[in-house]
């Protein structure tokens, strides 16, 4: 299964990237392409055919005079595709002369109407970009570092080390006693909307995903779990994880909430978040398909494994 923010088809030239040389001459070549993002927001274009990525070219790039490098994303055959952040530029809408239906979005409402093939450029070059941003600094001594290999590495020339993007592992669960699933609000985002999702936590380190599982859900609501199955994973570019998506088994029932994580907790029966699937349930709204939550839910609802 291939989420939103997955399926990038771009090959990410791991040979290209070890020579500067060559990344400074793709940079300069005309059929180049550069996704550009301002505070984070992606250029799209609403075109005729739908929302699309809004690629720009080498000579726009060129003619902003960014400070900023640009991070190499890969290659499609021949071409180099980048992505570039302009947020140094008071309007960068103007400074790049956009007329029509170009525009800076937010990456969430964008990915939520772009051609789902295209939804994995977004995460990877979003993420990239973020991590540059705040990580200008050597987290051993303290030095500003520069950007190396396209963007894949950040080398501090004080103490040699090298940095490098991360990506922080999420366990994200659908908890279920057979005839019923565990579905909670955090406090924050999800509290008082209505909207009921599975439960999540980052993984510790020297922990494996089924344990944490287990420890998420026992922190979070009290339950007890015992065996855990994989079901899929997401990238997620907010700012930088894999959501790991699981299915457990509970043997326990009684909740006890960890009112500092979570505003509510509940068990819902398979009827109710069948009925909320298909928005017909007034009481209970779910994550859509644009969350990898969704399916696993919806996994639940088709397969009688579960």
């Amino acid at each position: 299964m291939i989420h939103t923010f997955a399926g990038n088809t771009l090959d990410r030239a791991d040979s290209l990237r070890r020579d500067e040389d060559q990344i400074r001459h793709a940079e300069d070549q005309q059929s180049s392409r550069y996704l550009a993002f301002s505070n984070l927001n992606v250029l799209v274009n609403n075109t005729d055919e739908g929302l699309q990525l809004g690629w720009i070219s080498q000579s726009d790039v060129a003619q902003l005079n960014i400070s900023v490098p640009p991070v190499l994303l890969g290659l499609e055959g021949d071409i180099a595709h980048f992505a570039i952040d302009l947020s140094e530029l008071a309007e960068a809408e103007k400074a790049l002369g956009l007329q029509g239906q170009w525009s800076f979005m937010d990456c969430r409402l964008a990915a939520m109407d772009l051609p789902d093939n295209k939804t994995g450029v977004l995460s990877q070059s979003r993420a990239q970009l973020d991590w540059h941003a705040r990580h200008q600094y050597c987290s051993q001594c303290g030095t500003q570092t520069q950007q190396q290999k396209g963007g894949h590495t950040r080398h501090c020339a004080s103490c040699k080390a090298d940095h490098f993007p991360r990506t922080d592992p999420v366990v994200i669960m659908l908890i279920t006693d057979g005839e019923r699933c565990l579905l909670g609000q955090s406090v924050g985002r999800l509290a008082n909307s209505g909207i009921y999702s599975t439960l999540a936590g980052f993984i510790d380190q020297g922990e494996s995903i089924e344990e944490a599982v287990q420890r998420e859900i026992k922190e979070e609501s009290g339950i007890i779990v015992d065996t855990v199955s994989y079901h899929s994973s997401q990238p997620w570019p907010f700012p930088s994880s894999l959501m790991i998506g699981c299915i457990g088994h509970a043997i326990s029932t009684d909740i006890v909430i960890d009112t500092v994580e979570m505003a509510d907790v509940r068990w819902f029966s398979r009827s109710d978040v069948a009925l909320a699937l298909e928005k017909q349930n007034d009481h209970l709204r779910l994550p859509g398909p644009f969350a990898i939550a969704h399916h696993l839910i919806k996994s639940w609802i088709d397969d009688d494994k579960y």
